[in-house]
């Protein structure tokens, strides 16, 4: 008998079978609701975006596929009637939805463990934030007697410190699960901050070491250690002891050797952000150096402390050499995840901060003209 025939088949359908492992099926029901389609959003680094919509047939039911879904688990939601319900969905999953009525309230899913679980916070959450805004627009009530507007605000706290105790330990007893990254990322009706703020970090990086663990290829993973990366450094600033009004910066130089933004206090200082990666930075760079002679010998002082958001050193290097840079360059080539990004909310490149002689920050992202009549006041 030959055995080619055979074999070319079980490859065949070794090769079909892979191709269907990396497709997401997610089918269900909704009634008892008024609308017509069903919305599919993806979420990826929580930035939402549409990707897919069907209608609910005359019983309700919709379907959606995913095509190449990645193996780690990705943050997907489903949208109906302004509702959301969301789920961490991997190649393979098959992913049943049900709901009556309320969507966010009143859902059931199967076929995901994540999905499963992060049921189990989002449905308590959602309706702690909504009794939580019931009481507070109750409260707002002008007509309400006093001891009434007491027993109100005495409501709105213990359901709102239940609500924080219930999310915390959430995210503890499940710190090895996608669910409590999404977790830690919800925050109750006037919140900024997850904990207290300067306690937060210990929640996120307990999430982000168990998770190296179970997903060590999540996108999700980057991010959590980027943030606890930002607070670290911001608790290091705290810690010292720096006679500056300003975030205090230190990063290597091109020999290695590291320099202090605060080294620089006593003269007029420009920090200023840029990359040798996006190829535009000649320009500005010769513009400022004519800047920098004019003002480097003035009665005051004036320094430029630039930092290179760049990953690739050779290039960096080569472009402060070919440019001739007379100033300090710094970059620990970490690109975007650079620290110094997050601690002075560096939206785009280039961008920049001048601060006089006390440290003070007194403009942001000035050029030419405009920064040469400032430096000319505050360099005399």
């Amino acid at each position: 008998m030959n055995k080619l025939p055979i074999l070319l088949i079980a490859a065949a359908t070794m090769f079909m079978v892979g191709c269907q492992n990396t497709t997401v099926k997610i089918n269900g029901r909704f009634v008892g609701t008024d609308a017509k389609t069903v919305y599919l959003e993806q979420a990826a680094s929580f930035n939402q975006q549409i990707v897919d919509s069907t209608a609910l047939d005359s019983e309700g039911n919709y379907h959606f596929e995913i095509k190449q879904a990645p193996k780690s688990p990705v943050l997907y939601n489903l949208l109906c009637n302004g509702e959301r319900i969301p789920l961490f969905v991997a190649a393979g999953d098959h992913l049943t939805i049900n709901a009556a009525g309320s969507l966010a309230s009143n859902y059931t899913v199967a076929g995901s463990t994540e999905s499963e679980l992060l049921r189990n916070f989002y449905q308590s959450f959602i309706s702690s934030a909504q009794e939580l805004e019931k009481t507070a627009v109750a409260t707002a009530n002008e007509s309400l007697t006093e001891s009434a507007r007491t027993a109100l605000v005495e409501q709105y706290s213990k359901s709102y410190y239940g609500a924080r105790r219930a999310q915390l330990e959430f995210i503890t007893r499940n710190k090895s699960s996608l669910a409590a990254v999404y977790a830690i990322y919800q925050r109750l009706p006037g919140d900024r901050y997850l904990y207290n703020g300067t306690s937060d970090v210990i929640y996120y990086r307990m999430v982000a070491e168990a998770l190296a663990e179970t997903y060590p290829e999540s996108p999700y993973l980057t991010l959590l250690q980027k943030e606890v990366d930002r607070m670290d450094a911001t608790a290091r600033l705290a810690s010292e002891i720096v006679e500056s009004a300003f975030p205090e910066v230190e990063l290597p130089d091109m020999y290695g050797k590291k320099i202090k933004l605060s080294s620089l206090q006593g003269k007029v200082f420009l920090l200023e952000f840029w990359s040798a990666e996006l190829g535009n930075s000649n320009v500005q760079n010769a513009e400022l150096k004519e800047i920098y002679a004019k003002y480097k010998g003035a009665k005051t002082p004036f320094e430029i402390y630039q930092v290179a958001i760049d990953t690739s050193k050779p290039l960096w290097i080569s472009t402060v050499q070919e440019q001739g840079l007379p100033w300090i360059s710094v970059s620990d080539l970490r690109g975007g995840a650079t620290t110094a990004l997050g601690l002075y909310n560096v939206q785009k490149l280039p961008s920049n901060y001048l601060f006089n002689k006390e440290g003070e920050l007194v403009a942001r992202d000035i050029r030419g003209a405009e920064l040469e009549k400032k430096l000319a006041e505050l360099t005399r």
